[in-house]
């Protein structure tokens, strides 16, 4: 498992941006799968968007084209850049990461993987 730490969340208004950040200190995550899934109130966590150790990227289809997912992985971190943001984009965002060697889960699955940030919260108001 890697150390995590979600930053950067707050509170923006409709079609608003926000950058999250995602920091492993003392650890690195370079032959790490990592990605970034929100919460929200009363609903079951989901996937965002997901990015390989080669920088391939994968995002869910309500938020393609309104995020950018990128990781440095000399510097060892994870942003997320959102854009237009809606209200119904608020909720509790988590990085995660998953060993990339042998994965064979899903990659949008939450049970795919090991390794979870204490979560950074997103509101956005109308």
């Amino acid at each position: 498992q890697v150390q995590l730490v979600d930053s950067g969340g707050g509170s923006v208004q409709a079609g608003g941006s926000l950058r999250l950040s995602c920091a492993a200190p003392g650890d690195t995550y370079t032959d790490y799968l990592m990605a970034w899934f929100r919460q929200a109130p009363g609903k079951a966590r989901e996937a965002v968007a997901i990015i390989t150790p080669y920088a391939t990227q994968q995002y869910t289809p309500s938020m393609k084209g309104r995020v950018t997912i990128s990781r440095d992985n000399a510097r060892n971190t994870l942003d997320l850049q959102m854009n237009s943001l809606k209200p119904e984009d608020t909720a509790m965002y988590y990085c995660a990461a998953a060993p990339w060697r042998g994965f064979g889960g899903s990659l949008f699955a939450q049970s795919s993987y090991t390794s979870w940030g204490q979560g950074t919260q997103v509101t956005v108001s109308s």
